[in-house]
């Protein structure tokens, strides 16, 4: 199994699982998890709430412009829709 990036805590009910199908588990887990933290989709997740300039931004391409270009601008946050 290769090691990856990231720290996983697999808990499985069966005793029977081998080492092979283990790590398969993992890839697949790794695979999930891949496709679900990308940038796009954190972007459709959250909002970018600058005060400076009185704007809410949701536009994907604009919160990924302004998340690479003024990241450390104060009184620019992101805040999850949820």
């Amino acid at each position: 199994m290769k090691n990856g990036s990231r720290d996983l805590l697999v808990l499985s009910k069966s005793e029977f699982i081998g080492p092979d199908d283990f790590a398969n588990e993992v890839a697949q887990l790794n695979l999930l998890l891949h496709r679900a933290e990308n940038f796009r989709n954190y972007c459709i997740a959250n909002e970018l709430i600058d005060l400076n300039r009185s704007k809410i931004i949701r536009s994907q391409h604009l919160m990924q412009q302004a998340i690479k270009d003024r990241l450390h601008k104060p009184f620019v946050f992101i805040c999850n829709k949820n």
